[in-house]
C-alpha cells in the first residue's frame, strides 16, 4: 500500500504544484536550460494545468518544420469531421433560436425542462428516479466541480483526490483552502482505487473523496464490484463521493459503464457530468451537478441549499443551450453513439498496438474508456532525456507532436496519450513518436 498526503514533492517522484493567484491568472516558476555559451536553448517548467502544458509545448515547436503539427494533448475531438456531433443536436439549437423562447436570463440552477431532461437521462441507469430538483445546470463540468468544492470547503477540512487525476479539481481545492490528500490508482489492477490508502489518509476532517469514471487520464472503467467497495469504504469513513462522469458511456472493453449514483443508497453521491464528451460538443458549455441522495442526507445538511446560494453568484450556461437540451438528450439515436464508439475503439486498437512496439514505453493496461492512455517512460533506455517534461519538450521541438507529460496529471515520468483524433493524424503522430524514441535510444557497444 502506498500512502501520501498533501502535495509532497518527494513522494513517488511527484513534482510540487507551483501555484500563485494574481487576479485571474495562474503564475508558475520557470527556468531555461543554457548551452555552453550561456544561451537559452529550451524552455522548461512544470505547467500548472493541461491548458498550460499544451500551450507551453506549442511554444517549443520548430518553425522550420513544415509538417502539420499534431496534438495528442487535449481530449477534444470535436475539430475533426469524423467526430461531428449528431444533426439532432444541431437541429435542436436551430429550433431553440427560432422559437425565441430562450433569449432571457435563466433561473438559478437552470430552466425546468432542461433539469427534468437531465434527471430523466441519468435515471435510465438507476433503480430510482432523480428529480429535477436534484439537478443543477452549470457552465460545463469544470464549473460543476468548482461549485461542489466551494460548497463543501470549511476551515481545517481535507479532500481525497486520485493520483493520477484531473488537475483542475486540485486547483479548486487549493483556492478554497482545502488540504489535499491523494490516494494512488493502481495500474497493475486496472487503475483501481487503493482503498487501503483511502482509509489510511482519511480522518475526522475529511469531507469527500473524488473518483473519475471512466478515468481521465487512466482510461479505466470501474466494475460494479469495485464501485460498491468504494461506496462501502466511503460510508465507513463517513464521507460522500464526488463522481466525475463526464466520460460516461464512452467505453470500449468488456466492462460497461456503471454510474456511482447506483450506490447512493449506501453513501451520498454528487455526480458531475456534461454533454461535452459523449456528444462531442465541449464548446457548448452545458454541464450538471446532481445530488444523488435517496436518503436525503445532503438536504438535511443543507448542501443543496448551499449549492443554490452559490449558483446565484456564478455564471450560468446560455439559456439557448438549455432550451435545446431536452431534444438532444431525448432524441439522439443509438446509431450516433455506436458510430462514435466504433471510431474510438479502432483508434484505441492502433494506439495500443503501436505504443507496445516502442521499447522505452510501457503501457500497463489497454484503456477501456474515455479518450486517453497512460504510459510509463523507461528513461534508462533513452539518451539525454532526464524526465517526462524534457521528453515532451524535445518531442514537440523535433517532431511537432504534443503529448502531455505525466507530471501534469500527477505521475512523473509517465505520459498521457490522447487517441481521440482522426485516424490519419493518429497514425502519423504515432509514427513520429516511434522515430523520436529510436533517435534518442541509448546505443550499446558490443566491444569492451
Amino acid at each position: 500500500m502506498v500512502v501520501s498526503q498533501t502535495l509532497s514533492p518527494s513522494e513517488h517522484g511527484r513534482e510540487p504544484k507551483k501555484l500563485f493567484k494574481t487576479g485571474s491568472y495562474l503564475l508558475k516558476f520557470s527556468h531555461q536550460k543554457k548551452n555552453a555559451m550561456g544561451t537559452n536553448v529550451l524552455k522548461t517548467e512544470t505547467p500548472t494545468s493541461i491548458d498550460d502544458a499544451v500551450f507551453f509545448l506549442k511554444e517549443n515547436f520548430n518553425e522550420g518544420d513544415h509538417r502539420p503539427a499534431i496534438s495528442f494533448g487535449f481530449g477534444d475531438p470535436s475539430c475533426f469531421e469524423c467526430f461531428r456531433t449528431t444533426p439532432i443536436a444541431e437541429d435542436a439549437i436551430v429550433e431553440a433560436v427560432r422559437s425565441a423562447k430562450f433569449n432571457s436570463y435563466a433561473p438559478t440552477g437552470g430552466i425546468l425542462p432542461a433539469r427534468r431532461a437531465v434527471a430523466d437521462y441519468l435515471s435510465r441507469d438507476l433503480p430510482y428516479r432523480l428529480s429535477p430538483d436534484d439537478v443543477y445546470l452549470t457552465l460545463g463540468c469544470n464549473q460543476a466541480a468548482e461549485i461542489t468544492i466551494k460548497v463543501l470547503a470549511r476551515p481545517g477540512a481535507n479532500i481525497l483526490l486520485p493520483r493520477p487525476g484531473y488537475p483542475d479539481v486540485e486547483t479548486y481545492a487549493i483556492f478554497n483552502n482545502l488540504e489535499i490528500r491523494q490516494f494512488d490508482l493502481l495500474p497493475e489492477r486496472g487503475w483501481e482505487v487503493d482503498l487501503d490508502a483511502v482509509e489510511a489518509i482519511s480522518d475526522e476532517n475529511t469531507i469527500a473523496m473524488v473518483i473519475i469514471n471512466p478515468g481521465n487520464p487512466s482510461g479505466s472503467v470501474y466494475t460494479y464490484n469495485h464501485l460498491n467497495k468504494i461506496a462501502e469504504t466511503a460510508r465507513k469513513l463517513g464521507i460522500l463521493v464526488i463522481a466525475d462522469e463526464v466520460y460516461g458511456h464512452l467505453v470500449y472493453g468488456s466492462s460497461p459503464f456503471v454510474p456511482m449514483s447506483l450506490f447512493a443508497t449506501i453513501v451520498p453521491v454528487i455526480t458531475l457530468g456534461s454533454v461535452s464528451k459523449r456528444w462531442m460538443i465541449p464548446g457548448w458549455g452545458l454541464g450538471w451537478l446532481v445530488t444523488c441522495d435517496p436518503s436525503g442526507l445532503l438536504r438535511k445538511d443543507e448542501i443543496a441549499e448551499s449549492i443554490n446560494k452559490l449558483l446565484v453568484y456564478s455564471p450560468f450556461p446560455p439559456t439557448l443551450i438549455q432550451g435545446a437540451i431536452p431534444q438532444i438528450l431525448e432524441k439522439t439515436t443509438q446509431d450516433f453513439f455506436s458510430k462514435t464508439i466504433n471510431i474510438l475503439r479502432k483508434n484505441l486498437d492502433i494506439c495500443y498496438d503501436k505504443l507496445k512496439e516502442i521499447p522505452c514505453i510501457m503501457i500497463p493496461q489497454k484503456p477501456e474508456g474515455a479518450f486517453f492512455a497512460m504510459v510509463k517512460l523507461n528513461l534508462l533506455l533513452l539518451e539525454d532525456i532526464e524526465d517526462d517534461m524534457e521528453f515532451c519538450l524535445k518531442l514537440a521541438k523535433e517532431e511537432s507532436l504534443i503529448i502531455l507529460p505525466g507530471v501534469t496529471v500527477g505521475l512523473k515520468n509517465w505520459l498521457r496519450v490522447t487517441f481521440s483524433v482522426e485516424y490519419s493524424s493518429l497514425e502519423d503522430g504515432l509514427g513520429r513518436l516511434k522515430s523520436f524514441c529510436q533517435r534518442h535510444a541509448k546505443k550499446y557497444s558490443l566491444t569492451g
